[in-house]
């Protein structure tokens, strides 16, 4: 397992500047985030032109890209270039949001099976993140869903399942299915707090992951409207250091 950080934890600053502030906090592998609202990259913009992309890449930044997270739904054809994308720069992993709560069974694993079709031939994998208000809310349904469609794994997002009316703090029921994970601090009623004041179990969730072999990424990701920018590379700086001495 490996320390990494999202570029959406500085929504405001272009992709050079993102990295350019996680090099400086010692980060040394990021995940991209692309979104439609991004003054970075979104999904489309990069699927048109995957070598251009892979090309600004490597002169932007030095460090190592270990994932791609798509804010929104993402259309097949814009998903062969995205995936193109990860492959020239060796990123092996892509997040995807599940569809929201609502959406028939059936219809989502056929979007689904889809794009982990696409995917595997460049050699990536697909994983879909556990977040509240879509799908993957239910363990159980997130869990199903990665044994109905083949080579579809999980971006496991603790801070989800913690702040359920029901809160889930043990990940073993999960772990087999993790492809990446995203982590901040968190209670059962805040989605967001300060390092140290939350409810987290890292170490457990480590063990847990451990035990399935899981050598990937944990992923810092602050949520943008949670933050406080003035203390947000306090926070990153400290995160980091606390997964770093469990690792």
């Amino acid at each position: 397992m490996f320390v990494s950080a999202s570029t959406i934890c500085f929504p405001e600053s272009n992709f050079a500047d993102a990295c350019q502030q996680l090099a400086d906090l010692e980060y040394d592998r990021v995940e991209v985030w692309l979104s439609d609202s991004s003054p970075q990259f979104s999904a489309t913009e990069i699927a048109k032109d995957p070598d251009r992309f892979a090309m600004e890449y490597r002169a932007t930044t030095r460090l190592t890209p270990v994932a791609f997270c798509c804010d929104e739904d993402i259309s097949p054809q814009a998903f062969a270039g995205l995936s193109k994308a990860a492959k020239l720069l060796q990123v092996t992993q892509i997040t995807v949001p599940s569809s929201p709560i609502g959406t028939p069974f059936n219809a989502e694993i056929d979007r689904l099976r889809s794009l982990t079709l696409i995917a595997s031939q460049d050699g990536i994998r697909v994983s879909i993140k556990t977040q509240t208000g879509q799908l993957t809310e239910d363990p159980e349904t997130a869990v199903e869903l990665c044994g109905s469609v083949n080579g579809l794994g999980l971006t496991l997002d603790p801070s989800h399942y913690l702040i359920r009316q029901n809160p889930i703090t043990s990940f073993e029921r999960f772990a087999p299915h993790v492809y990446h994970v995203h982590l901040r601090d968190s209670t059962t009623d805040q989605l967001q707090v300060q390092v140290g004041l939350g409810e987290i179990d890292y170490s457990r969730l480590i063990a847990q992951l451990e035990r399935e072999n899981y050598n990937r990424a944990l992923s810092v990701e602050l949520i943008p409207s949670l933050t406080d920018v003035a203390s947000r590379m306090l926070e990153m700086r400290k995160l980091r250091m606390l997964l770093d001495s469990l690792l």
